[in-house]
């Protein structure tokens, strides 16, 4: 199981599913929603993996693009993030709602991760507990654990 020792989310019933987190893990994401949503609202370059160029050869097309759909993705990584808000506490949820827990988890990956120029070459074994970016990285290690353990558990047979 990797970095935990229990699991955090189980299929319960077809497309039902129980979320526990334990209280830090629940603490720490509360924190992290608020920061992302107002983050969102910027234009800040930790964004660009969620906002990808679309047509890198040509900027205008590209600011196009994005005029075109910006609103949209940022509706729905505010949905995705409103669910995780309101359903961190746990409980039984359903497959919509593990599904927006995934997306949120996801973009709350990416910041952080393009924040932290992580590589695939990157070994968790690798961080050194005295650099200042290592509890970053710890949140970050710990948000891609937390996305496997749904994504298992989306693919859980009863």
């Amino acid at each position: 199981m990797g970095l935990f020792s229990a699991r955090r989310v189980k299929r319960i019933a077809p497309g039902r599913y129980r979320i526990a987190l334990p209280e830090p893990e629940r603490e720490l994401l509360t924190t992290l929603v608020p920061q992302l949503r107002e983050l969102l609202t910027t234009d800040d370059p930790s964004l660009n993996r969620l906002f990808p160029t679309a047509y890198a050869d040509d900027p205008e097309r590209d600011a196009g693009y994005h005029a075109m759909v910006r609103d949209e993705l940022l509706e729905k990584r505010f949905h995705s993030l409103d669910v995780l808000e309101r359903t961190v506490e746990g409980g039984e949820v359903d497959e919509e709602t593990l599904a927006s827990w995934m997306r949120a988890l996801n973009d709350l990956r990416l910041v952080l991760g393009t924040r932290l120029d992580v590589s695939e070459d990157d070994d968790p074994m690798d961080i050194d507990p005295d650099d200042p970016l290592a509890p970053a990285w710890s949140i970050y290690h710990y948000l891609a654990a937390l996305q496997s353990m749904i994504i298992d558990a989306l693919s859980q047979e009863l």
